[in-house]
């Protein structure tokens, strides 16, 4: 009877053994999310639930990526990862998060989850009528600026997870909260170089909260309607000239032909005049090189910072020399602002190049779209 009894008791406790290790994640097993347009990131989903997103792109020129492990909270305490092969592990869905960059805003408002939303750097840069509310409700707290943000608030706020923006990683700030452990998870969404390819981060925010078919539905959405606009500019029976950028410091800084901002300008059938060259960022030439070049363009996009003609008479007496400027032709996402001053195109114009596309197809083609009222570039004053 006691030989028996060891047999039953042997048998049972390795059928709980087998249980649980069934229970465990065949990580070997994994299924990757269609990420069509955006290079900095890739997600896959393991046969049990568990998300890994890769950061290949935290910044431009990185030599290593980041990975990070996403298991639901659900079957948290039936699973086990080796916490080195990750640099975070985090239970999903989260409640409380900190973001860091305006960019980050619109996908946590088109997911449903701006309540989410514990603390931002500096949030008089966000724009966003219904986060502002929040904030003035005091549900998101202000943790000063990004390159110093108030480590003693994060922690005490104890947010499940912060989205980190960086370009590099000797942010010692962010070491600081990791010591804590608080996740840090960099996002790189500002280092892609096509429109739709930074659209496309808001699949990198679903798997947080478990949103990952609404969001496929909303970058659906938003992909349609760019390629519509496209197609619409196909229309178009000129190309009209388009200069862009400003000085500063005697320096001219404009979009290199293979630019977001140059993109945009392709799509709308308007011909950059640095189309040609390959830089991915800015351009920096003397104002010379860039007359000689632009004093006819027919368009100025983005001036720096100014908002009226006048401001840029005062700033510079190069620019009354170009065309675009006699003939008022400059168009600027200055004068599209928050309540606080935060530029609405920086906050959200990434997430939504389809309106862009449809911004400059008005200002480029105004046949194309004659009723159509710009959200972003607005003729200066």
């Amino acid at each position: 009877m006691k030989k028996l009894l060891t047999i039953i008791f042997l048998l049972f406790f390795l059928s709980c053994k087998e249980e649980k290790k069934q229970q465990l994640p065949k990580l070997n097993e994994t299924e990757k999310v269609v990420i069509e347009y955006a290079k900095g990131f890739s997600i896959a989903k393991t046969s049990d639930d568990i998300t890994v997103i890769t950061i290949n792109s935290p910044w431009p020129n990185a030599e290593s990526s980041y990975t990070y492990a996403l298991i639901p909270k659900a079957k948290q305490a039936f699973i086990s990862l080796d916490a080195s092969a990750y640099d975070a592990i985090i239970a999903t869905p989260i409640e409380r998060i900190i973001v860091t960059s305006t960019t980050h805003i619109p996908a946590l408002e088109a997911l449903g989850v701006p309540d989410k939303l514990v603390g931002f750097p500096n949030t008089n840069f966000i724009s966003s009528e219904a986060t502002r509310e929040l904030i003035s409700k005091g549900q998101v707290q202000d943790l000063g600026s990004n390159e110093s943000i108030n480590t003693e608030m994060v922690i005490a706020l104890q947010p499940e997870v912060v989205i980190g923006f960086g370009i590099d990683n000797k942010n010692s700030a962010y070491s600081t909260i990791q010591r804590a452990n608080i996740p840090v998870v960099y996002n790189g969404d500002w280092t892609e170089e096509s429109p739709l390819g930074k659209s496309e981060w808001i699949k990198f925010f679903a798997p947080f909260f478990d949103k990952e078919a609404k969001a496929d539905t909303i970058f659906n959405t938003i992909e349609t309607s760019y390629q519509e606009a496209k197609e619409l500019a196909k229309k178009a029976t000129s190309k009209p000239t388009v200069l862009s950028g400003g000085l500063y410091k005697d320096v001219w800084y404009l979009p290199g032909g293979n630019s977001w901002m140059a993109q945009f300008f392709k799509d709308a059938q308007a011909d950059y005049l640095w189309k040609e060259t390959r830089e991915t960022g800015s351009l920096s030439l003397s104002w010379e090189s860039v007359f000689s070049k632009a004093e006819k363009a027919d368009f100025w996009i983005s001036p720096s910072m100014h908002t009226t003609y006048a401001s840029m008479a005062e700033a510079s007496l190069h620019y009354q020399q170009f065309d675009a400027f006699k003939n008022k032709n400059i168009h600027s996402y200055t004068l599209a602002t928050g309540s606080t001053g935060g530029l609405l195109f920086f906050e959200l114009g990434p997430s939504r190049p389809d309106i862009v596309l449809k911004d400059f197809i008005h200002i480029f083609h105004p046949e194309l779209l004659p009723d159509y009222l710009p959200t972003f570039f607005k003729p200066l004053q």
